[in-house]
């Protein structure tokens, strides 16, 4: 990146970095991070600055959740205004932004449905669980079923339906008889779902797997596979909503995959700590009085964060422009022609450069080095999630750095 180390810019000097502040976070924090390599200072549109005062061009987002980029006004305003206003109400009172909120996403989901609102995709997975796992009991209907390599959260519920080994075995046993079938195998999917099936929990596309796309028709043929057997088809939107594909949401790609349930949170509120459960037709009435709550549950702060996003991506044509950056960044990393890369995978601002090896890590290590942010989000693939605000030049920034980026991450010979 051509400015990568010019510093901080507007007039804002750079910030020197506290002292030892790594060391302070290691001794002060539970080791299930490790330490970051980067203190970060402030951010401005996709770049962000360090304590140092170094910029990095932020291909990140901090995990697909800073849809409108940092310090976007529309997000500043909203969420100032309403801290000043009224920060917390709980769920003894309602307020009007929760409303507004929850009729605004059942207007983008096609209307019929009901809302749940959490604080974390965490959260909204528990919440369909909870569901899927009340519709069983009424039904008959005893196990759950989800992919291998699938992603739904690190709470005892969500981990449960959660097909990581290496995260879900060492919390294990689990309360819920859950069946993992391979991701994008829709017979192995309809040989393990009949009449005793609760409910289908997938991604449409599985992002801590490494952004892994399933064949195309696959939602189809899951809702067709859950319409036949009466199973709930529960759809993890944590990464793929809010127009990170170029939709509102991914399963629209699809004209027949619509879910019965559908979670969401990261880019729903820009930042801002919020989750969503949303249900449709008669699961929305599942719950009776009592049967879930949340106490910071559609927070005023975190909803009003939330109208922001949605607002803009609407009046700023952001679903196009994730399509259309989306595209020059794939097209970008399929032109560089590096010996460590074999390709690219995703769609819209959600990426993953393939690799021909583990050397992801590497490859981490360098873009950061170069002035980018991305993430190994596996050992042959550097997960690209940046705002949805990302331009062209942006990402052609990022793609004629990448040869260099890749020179310095291959292996030493005989290594």
């Amino acid at each position: 990146m051509s400015e990568a180390n010019r510093g901080a810019r507007g007039g804002v000097p750079p910030q020197a970095a506290p002292s030892g502040l790594r060391e302070r976070f290691e001794a002060a924090f539970m080791p299930n991070y490790g330490v970051p390599p980067l203190a970060l200072a402030r951010g401005q549109g996709c770049r962000v600055w360090d304590t140092g005062g170094r910029e990095y061009l932020d291909l990140i987002a901090g995990i697909a959740v800073s849809s409108l980029g940092h310090a976007h006004p529309a997000l500043v305003e909203a969420v100032s205004s309403q801290v000043a206003a009224l920060a917390h109400t709980s769920n003894l009172y309602l307020h009007e932004g929760e409303v507004l909120l929850a009729e605004r996403l059942l207007e983008l989901l096609g209307g019929d449905g009901r809302v749940f609102f959490a604080n974390s995709g965490t959260e909204a997975n528990e919440c369909a669980l909870k569901l899927a796992l009340k519709y069983g009991k009424a039904n008959g209907r005893s196990y759950v079923v989800a992919a291998e390599n699938g992603f739904h959260g690190r709470t005892m519920g969500a981990l449960s339906v959660t097909g990581k080994t290496s995260i879900r075995e060492p919390f294990g046993p689990f309360g819920v008889d859950v069946r993992f079938v391979p991701y994008g195998d829709a017979d192995a999917l309809k040989a393990a779902v009949d009449e005793k099936c609760a409910a289908v929990f997938l991604e449409p596309t599985q992002g801590e797997a490494g952004v892994v796309p399933p064949p195309a028709g696959y939602f189809t043929a899951v809702r067709e596979i859950c319409d036949a057997t009466g199973a709930l088809f529960v759809a993890d939107e944590i990464q793929s909503g809010i127009g990170r594909t170029g939709t509102w949401f991914a399963f629209q790609h699809e004209e027949s995959a619509k879910p019965d349930v559908l979670t969401l949170a990261k880019g729903l509120g820009g930042g801002l700590p919020i989750g969503a459960c949303v249900a449709f037709g008669p699961h929305g009435a599942l719950f009776a009085k009592g049967d879930h709550g949340s106490t910071f549950g559609g927070n005023p702060v975190a909803v009003a964060a939330a109208l922001a996003v949605l607002t803009t991506i609407e009046k700023d044509g952001l679903l196009a422009n994730a399509v259309k950056v989306g595209d020059v960044l794939a097209a970008g990393i399929e032109s560089a022609g590096h010996p460590l890369l074999a390709g690219v995978r995703g769609r819209g601002l959600w990426r993953a450069a393939v690799l021909t090896g583990p050397h992801a890590a590497a490859a981490e290590v360098a873009a950061r080095d170069a002035g980018f942010l991305v993430n190994a989000v596996a050992p042959v693939a550097l997960r690209l999630a940046p705002p949805l605000v990302l331009t062209e030049e942006q990402a052609r920034s990022f793609t004629d750095a990448l040869p260099a980026i890749l020179d310095a991450a291959a292996p030493e010979e005989g290594g």
